[in-house]
């Protein structure tokens, strides 16, 4: 590939091979820049941790293809699959939590926020944006690039890796954008549901990581052969890769997905959303079935309503046990 060999890997020549990536640098700068701009030009009421978030994102996404790891990814595999961790996971989450879809409409006038409003909660993009669409193209995406020739392609074509880095990215915003995000959006699965979605989620990671740490053959020989005399063996290498894809990528995904149930645990509007719109709805008809109580309205569980009414059904249900019904 027509690249600069940064020579064998050691602890130096990884710590001093960062190259310029002058194009990685302009897009991490004027996203993080526009980000600030329509912050604070639209008094934005994002937490500043959030937007820490988004820059920091920008930050990371530079870091990845400038620094050794972005140096060494196409000379030995293994670090080639921590550059896709970051790429299609860290870096995601970062920018996802940022909620740069907030920023942007708060930036906007008046009129021009409903409108932009009414388009992110249309049929087409909402089916864009929900949960099963980006865990199927987060699917797609890492099984097309672990398990097809993709990898060989991408060495006879070196414009491939870029593509496969704005591809990664994409792929993981979309992911973890309704399992992360809180953004104005027509899909707002429960907490429940997340969870779910992101334990699926770690399936393509465990089983692209099971199939090439458990490949008794090369399936990358054209890349393989492109290795420096100092890389490891090929199918070493494609073991190593192997389990830190399966390592990696599902602790990575139960971190995030730790972290989304710390989030639910301490708040207490999340956790009243904790069973979704659907289950919710279910739950409170049900109830009010039981203490005669008007299912479209929410009871408050603490108030001194909710407490008579559960009284009621309690004695209810304590009459009916000393009076049973004849059959």
């Amino acid at each position: 590939m027509p690249m600069d060999d940064p020579g064998a890997l050691t602890w130096s020549s990884f710590i001093s091979s960062w190259r310029l990536e002058l194009g990685w640098l302009l897009v991490g700068l004027l996203l993080a820049f526009g980000y600030c701009v329509l912050l604070f030009r639209g008094r934005s009421t994002v937490h500043p941790w959030r937007a820490v978030s988004f820059v920091l994102g920008c930050v990371v996404l530079w870091v990845c293809v400038a620094s050794g790891i972005g140096a060494y990814a196409m000379d030995v595999f293994w670090m080639h699959m921590i550059l896709h961790l970051l790429l299609i996971m860290v870096v995601p989450i970062l920018l996802v939590l940022g909620h740069p879809i907030t920023v942007v409409l708060e930036s906007l006038p008046a009129g021009r926020q409903t409108r932009a409003r009414r388009f992110l909660t249309s049929r087409p993009i909402g089916l864009f944006t929900l949960p099963t669409t980006g865990l199927a193209v987060y699917t797609l995406v890492i099984v097309a690039t672990h398990l097809t020739g993709f990898m060989d392609q991408m060495v006879m074509h070196p414009w491939l890796m870029t593509g496969e880095q704005v591809l990664y990215v994409a792929a993981g915003y979309l992911f973890f954008l309704p399992l992360l995000g809180e953004e104005p959006l027509r899909s707002d699965p429960g907490y429940l549901l997340r969870l779910v979605l992101f334990l699926i989620g770690m399936l393509p990671d465990t089983v692209v990581g099971i199939v090439l740490l458990q490949t008794d053959r090369d399936p990358f020989p054209m890349m393989m052969s492109h290795h420096p005399s100092w890389a490891p063996d090929p199918l070493t290498d494609i073991h190593t890769a192997g389990g830190l894809m399966w390592a990696g990528g599902d602790g990575l995904m139960m971190f995030a997905a730790v972290g989304l149930m710390i989030s639910v645990v301490v708040s207490p509007a999340k956790r009243d959303r904790m069973a979704g719109s659907w289950l919710d709805g279910v739950r409170r008809t049900v109830i009010a079935s039981e203490v005669g109580a008007d299912p479209a309205r929410q009871l408050d569980p603490d108030s001194d309503e909710a407490y008579e009414a559960y009284n009621r059904m309690l004695q209810r249900l304590a009459s009916d046990d000393r009076h049973p019904k004849s059959p």
